[in-house]
């Protein structure tokens, strides 16, 4: 078979040129305050895998035959990357690769150039062809010249695979040999390699990797590179004359935390997934106490140990529910009246039956109890806080304001929003991490300089080396405050072709960045001060302030912060933490670093640079205007309740999680869900009913009348009633209406004016606070009040009347007494008495 061997030049130029512009938007795509705007969440769990190349397009790379010295580490890469999985932020991406063969380091022992004895790698090789490759030999190769600066390594990461990085060692050889590999098989090798056929003397970092070469039906054996695997190799001298390099590793355990319209988590199904094992968040927090007694750094959002818990739990709804101790009690005149009919309740009950059988037995066919099917969430969540709290107790955590906040935009918009994301996160924090240190930072590590304003003494803030011109030192200065600045580079792990994040590949990239540290600051004579970087020079731009740059000591290197990638799922942990045991590296915390960094104000000082594309992606006044809404439909709930003290807190940690950097990739979507959840709140605050006789007419300046207050919720409540009138109306009545679950209560008010007319009230049910519920009713008041004459007339006709009355009654009984007086007068004196009633007559 013919290869065009004639072709390598050109297209190994077009893939260097075609690789960095390629690779950007799939950069920017990774951070939500990315300098490039990127479409993708930053919380998904892991990367596609590449897309891989037909076999006609591969193309392999021409190399001097197997007992010759030279052989490339590549073969010809495409042209640009692959689309379908994003790059760590702030890296250009490697050329893919299109070997048939992928060759993987699973271990890599000891982590730099040894001393003496030999060096052991081992991994695996994947036969990617659709053909069997066949006696597959495996040879190291090492590079002769080493790396000494930041920028070299930072070149060496995106270089091309197909480029040359050094000499295979064949004497002896093959080291490791796979008889066959079926189309999609894989295998594992070892390689041990004795130090004296590692041709590296001077300090610094090295190439070193694995060439498999093979042969199959379409390619006959040649010394081409089949495949190949590279990651770097430090060597140090002078490691116990120098100081070490302080290394703080940081260990993020963020995550955008999305909640349904009842207060519920969304997507319980994706945090199975990253709380279970080989989940992004188990990995981190398994992969950060694998550090045992050396020093780690948390960053975490307390927000995701909230979620965590609320998923524990089942996931429940927002409820309005009892909180308080129910030991207290009622008052026995608010319970529920038993002839009022209750109506339809507005969120099921917990008793009723799950298939609405409604019989409540939950029992199965044979009359058992039912057990109800596991929950993977809540599985996932018990057991992933449970490894969290002995993680937190060793090691140091930073604790990131409340859900993740976007704290360049509040420094912008609402800088309360900080102060109370703040406060929350202390309060969630208190049992976990009671020492927790608050910190300011950002996925991308771009701070806006109003955010790093916000920080007080107290509180710990981290950059991104982005933001600094030049090789930036470990700790700068912002205003008098300490700023721990950290290596964007070394989170992007090693140069590929294979897995850039693989547990060896990020190790060996550490090293290799503080193996350079201790390379300039051993070089360095004891006369001669040690300012790594150059100063700010005329083309710097931005404006986070300025910022001193010094060094940690006049002669020691400079120290070294590594926060982990976001999105980065470590497949174990095993002789990462054991690798990073040597003399000339000291693991440390953030701060450790900061606390011990020797700040001089005379240093000349250089501009943080805050890109416009990122200031662009933060959150808008509106984003925290629906936030804000949220929160206060949250307080007017609770304030409504009687029995609950919860439901404000959780309502503003809703509305804080919707302010995080991660809502910045969707903005629209996380107004949308606290728009949603306003609603649902405001639906319970509208079952507060009003009702309002259809009029009310004053026959005097003041007078009173009923209202109706119905409570449809589930809960006893408390409210108070307000009235708008359009004219001199005072209404008074109780300062507050106090209601049991699924009651009606009337009320008597007073109505009072001075004016006569008709006035139009609109009564409104509002909680203690004055705020109105959504219930409201009018009515309108006529006011007829009489005059003082007409008064006057009506006492002077009653007079009369009465006096009639009364000269009528005298005169009635005077009569009478006479008729008595009458009847009962004596007769004449010379009367004499009455003869006999008969009297006999003689014959």
């Amino acid at each position: 078979m013919v290869r065009p061997r004639s072709l390598l030049p050109a297209l190994v130029a077009l893939a260097t040129l075609a690789a960095p512009c390629a690779a950007v938007p799939a950069a920017s795509a990774m951070h939500p305050d990315s300098p490039v705007a990127g479409s993708s969440s930053y919380s998904a769990p892991a990367p596609a895998p590449s897309a891989q190349p037909s076999r006609s397009s591969r193309a392999r790379t021409a190399a001097a035959p197997a007992t010759g010295t030279l052989a490339t580490s590549g073969g010809t890469a495409t042209a640009t990357a692959s689309s379908s999985a994003p790059e760590v932020p702030g890296t250009t991406g490697a050329v893919e690769d299109t070997a048939p063969l992928a060759v993987s380091v699973g271990s890599l022992a000891p982590s730099v150039v040894p001393q003496r004895g030999a060096l052991r790698v081992t991994g695996t090789v994947t036969n990617l062809d659709d053909v069997p490759w066949s006696t597959i030999n495996l040879y190291p190769f090492v590079s002769t010249t080493p790396m000494t600066t930041r920028a070299e390594l930072a070149e060496a990461a995106t270089a091309d695979p197909s480029a040359f990085v050094g000499d295979r060692i064949t004497d002896p050889g093959p080291f490791a040999t796979i008889k066959e590999l079926a189309p999609g098989e894989s295998a594992t090798y070892t390689v041990r390699v004795p130090r004296p056929l590692l041709p590296v003397s001077e300090p610094g970092v090295y190439w070193f990797g694995v060439h498999a070469l093979g042969e199959s039906s379409t390619s006959s054996r040649d010394g081409l590179a089949d495949g190949r695997a590279r990651t770097f190799l430090p060597l140090v001298r002078k490691a116990r004359s120098t100081p070490p390099v302080e290394t703080a590793i940081v260990v993020p355990l963020r995550r955008g935390v999305a909640r349904e319209p009842d207060g519920s988590i969304t997507g319980p199904e994706a945090w199975a997934d990253t709380l279970g094992p080989g989940g992004r968040l188990r990995s981190l927090l398994d992969f950060g106490a694998a550090a045992g007694a050396r020093p780690v750094t948390w960053l975490v959002d307390p927000a995701v140990g909230d979620a965590a818990r609320r998923l524990a739990a089942g996931n429940p709804a927002r409820t309005t529910g009892p909180t308080l101790d129910p030991d207290e009690g009622d008052d026995p005149d608010l319970q529920p009246d038993p002839d009022t009919t209750p109506g339809a309740s507005l969120s099921p009950s917990p008793s009723d039956s799950a298939d609405g059988d409604g019989d409540g037995s939950g029992s199965g066919e044979d009359g058992e109890q039912a057990e109800p099917d596991p929950d993977p969430a809540a599985e996932a969540a018990s057991t992933w806080l449970d490894r969290l709290a002995g993680a937190l107790s060793d090691g140091e955590v930073l604790a990131l304001p409340y859900g993740d906040l976007d704290v360049s935009a509040a420094a912008t918009h609402d800088r309360t929003v900080y102060r109370q994301a703040r406060a929350r996160s202390a309060d969630a924090l208190r049992q976990l991490a009671p020492d927790a240190t608050p910190v300011i930072t950002s996925p991308g590590g771009y701070l806006d300089p109003g955010a790093v304003r916000l920080a007080t003494q107290a509180t710990t803030v981290m950059v991104s080396d982005a933001m600094v011109e030049g090789d930036a030192p470990g700790v700068v200065s912002v205003d008098d405050h300490p700023v721990a600045v950290f290596s964007s580079a070394t989170g992007t792990g090693g140069p590929g072709p294979d897995d850039r994040l693989a547990i060896v590949a990020v190790r060996q990239r550490l090293l290799a960045e503080a193996a350079v540290r201790h390379l300039q600051a051993a070089s360095a004579t004891p006369d001669q001060e040690v300012v790594p970087g150059s100063t700010a020079g005329p083309g710097t731009t931005g404006g986070a302030g300025a910022a001193t740059r010094e060094a940690m000591t006049p002669t020691g290197p400079e120290p070294l912060v590594v926060v982990l990638p976001d999105r980065w799922v470590p497949a174990g942990t095993t002789g990462f933490f054991q690798g990073l045991d040597v003399p000339w590296l000291q693991l440390s915390t953030v701060d450790d670093i900061t606390d011990g960094a020797a700040l001089d104000r005379d240093d000349e000082p250089v501009e943080l640079d805050y890109p416009t594309s990122v200031q662009r992606r933060e959150l808008t006044a509106a984003d925290f205007g629906a936030a804000r809404a949220l929160e206060r439909a949250g307080d007017t709930l609770q304030n409504l309740l009687r029995r609950n003290d919860r439901v404000a807190g959780e309502v503003t940690d809703e509305a804080l999680s919707n302010l995080s950097y991660a809502s910045r990739v969707h903005p629209t979507a996380s107004r949308r869900r606290a728009e949603a959840s306003r609603a649902w709140i405001e639906t319970r605050l509208r079952s507060i009913d009003i009702e309002a006789p259809p009029s009310v007419t004053l026959s005097s300046a003041s007078g009173r009348f009923s209202v109706t207050v119905s409570n449809n919720l589930d809960e006893p409540v408390t409210v108070a009633i307000d009235a708008i009138v359009d004219g001199p109306v005072v209404i008074d009545g109780p300062d507050t209406v106090e209601l049991a679950a699924r009651s009606r209560r009337t009320v008597l008010l007073t109505a009072s004016t001075e004016r006569q007319g008709v006035h139009n009230v609109t009564l409104v049910v509002t909680d203690l606070d004055g705020t109105a519920l959504g219930s409201s009713d009018q009515l309108p008041i006529r006011a007829a009040q009489f005059s003082v004459v007409i008064w006057v007339i009506i006492g002077g006709g009653l007079a009369l009347f009465l006096g009639a009355v009364a000269v009528r009654v005298v005169r009635t009984v005077r009569a009478r007494r006479r008729a008595l007086e009458t009847t009962s007068a004596p007769g004449d004196a010379d009367v004499s008495p009455s003869a006999p009633d008969s009297q006999e007559t003689p014959a």
